[in-house]
C-alpha cells in the first residue's frame, strides 16, 4: 500500500462544501502561515508545489495571513518569481552560520540579511502591487517591562505572561498589542479581529521589511524593531505570541482558507504549546482546509522529526544543514502528494473533520 504523506482536515463549513460541491480553486480566499521557525522546511517543497499548480488558478483578491515564518514565506508567494523566492529563502535559511556563542545581535543582523537576500531589489515593490496577492503581516508591539531588551526584565515579564496565560489567554492583552501590518488595497476578513488591543498600520515600501523582520524576532533570540514607519512607537515582536498559528476569523464566509501547516492541530498562542485545552474558536477555523505532513512521513524524515530551532544547539553546522539537506528533499513527497490530490480530484475523500 503506498504510504501517505499527507494529513489532509476542514472546519465544519469547508468540509461540507467540498464533500457537497467538490473543491473549487477560485473559492480559497485566504492562505494562513503560521510561526515555527526552521520548522517551515517541511513545507518548502509543497509552497513550490502550491505556487506552481494551485496560485496560476486563483481569483483573486487572495489574502496572506501570517506572522513569523509565516510571513517569510509569504515575502516569497508574492513576488514575480516566487519559486525563486522560495529557493533562495531555503537555501540562505540552511546554510545560515553563527560563532561558536553568537549573541542576541549576531542573530538578528544574519536574520535581516537573509530577509533582505530573499526580497532583493525589487520584492518590496512587487509584493505591494501584486496583482492577486494581498499581503498581510501580523506583529505584536511590546508593552510595559517587555518594551526592553534587558534579558532579566524581558525574561520575567514572559514568564508572567506565560503564567496569566494559564488562567486567561486574553491577559497577554496587558503585556502586548496586536500589530495588523495590512495590504491597504482590501481590508482582510480578520481586519476587525477582536480578544485584545490592536493597532493596524498599512504596509508600505518604508516599514514592510521592518514589519517582516519583527513578526520574525522571538523574545530573547532576536532584537525586536523599534519604531517601525507609520507604527506607533514601540519595540515590536514576534506575532506569534499571540497568533502562534491564528485563532482569529481565517476567511469570509463565502471562501475557503488553504492553510499549509507542520502539524495537523492548530495553536493558539506561543505559550499555549502545552496546554493541550487551549483551541481554536470553531467558528474561526469553519471555512479552513489544513494540510499538513502525516505522522507517518514525519517518522521517515532525518532523525523522525521536522527541524526546529533546537537543531542549532544539538547539531553540528554540518550536522544539521545535511538533516535540513535531506528533510527538504524527503519533502518533495508531499508536493507530489499534494499535486495528485488536486489532478485526481481525490480531496473531498481524503479530508477529515478539523
Amino acid at each position: 500500500m503506498k504510504p501517505v504523506s499527507l494529513t489532509l482536515k476542514a472546519g465544519a463549513g469547508a468540509l461540507k462544501s467540498v464533500q457537497s460541491h467538490g473543491f473549487d480553486i477560485s473559492s480559497i480566499g485566504t492562505i494562513a502561515g503560521a510561526s515555527g521557525g526552521a520548522k517551515w522546511l517541511v513545507l518548502s517543497q509543497l509552497d513550490k508545489a502550491i505556487l506552481t499548480n494551485l496560485v496560476p488558478k486563483l481569483q483573486g483578491p487572495v489574502h496572506l495571513l501570517g506572522t513569523s515564518i509565516g510571513s517569510w514565506r509569504f515575502a516569497c508567494y508574492a513576488q514575480n518569481d516566487p519559486v525563486a523566492a522560495i529557493e533562495r529563502f531555503e537555501t540562505a535559511y540552511i546554510e545560515q552560520s553563527f560563532s561558536e556563542h553568537p549573541d542576541i545581535h549576531e542573530i538578528t543582523m544574519i536574520s535581516r540579511a537573509i530577509v533582505q537576500l530573499v526580497l532583493g531589489p525589487n520584492g518590496v515593490d512587487e509584493i505591494l502591487s501584486h496583482p492577486v496577492f494581498r499581503t498581510h503581516i501580523m506583529a505584536v508591539r511590546s508593552r510595559h517591562v517587555l518594551a526592553s531588551e534587558n534579558r532579566w526584565l524581558l525574561g520575567l515579564g514572559l514568564m508572567a505572561a506565560a503564567t496569566l496565560n494559564i488562567v486567561n489567554r486574553k491577559t497577554l492583552g496587558l503585556f502586548f498589542e496586536r500589530a495588523l501590518f495590512f495590504d491597504a488595497r482590501e481590508l482582510p476578513p480578520f481586519f476587525d479581529m477582536t480578544g485584545f488591543p490592536l493597532q493596524r498600520i498599512a504596509l508600505s515600501r518604508r516599514n514592510l521589511e521592518d514589519a517582516v523582520i519583527a513578526t520574525g524576532s522571538i523574545p530573547l533570540v532576536l532584537t525586536g524593531v523599534r519604531n517601525i514607519d507609520g507604527a506607533a512607537p514601540g519595540i515590536y515582536r514576534d506575532g506569534g505570541v499571540i497568533d502562534y498559528h491564528h485563532d482569529l476569523q481565517h476567511s469570509d464566509k463565502e471562501r475557503l482558507t488553504l492553510y499549509p501547516h507542520f502539524y495537523d492541530r492548530i495553536i493558539p498562542g506561543w505559550f499555549d504549546k502545552k496546554l493541550g485545552w487551549r483551541r481554536p474558536h470553531p467558528e474561526h477555523v469553519d471555512r479552513t482546509i489544513l494540510v499538513s505532513p502525516s505522522a507517518e512521513f514525519v517518522s521517515r524524515l532525518p532523525n523522525a522529526k521536522i527541524p526546529d530551532r533546537s537543531d542549532f544547539l544539538n547539531y553540528t553546522r554540518a550536522e544539521r544543514v545535511a538533516a535540513w539537506r535531506e528533510c527538504t528533499r524527503a519533502c518533495e513527497q508531499l508536493a507530489d502528494e499534494f499535486s495528485e490530490i488536486l489532478e485526481k480530484d481525490q480531496l473531498a475523500a481524503r479530508l477529515q473533520p478539523l
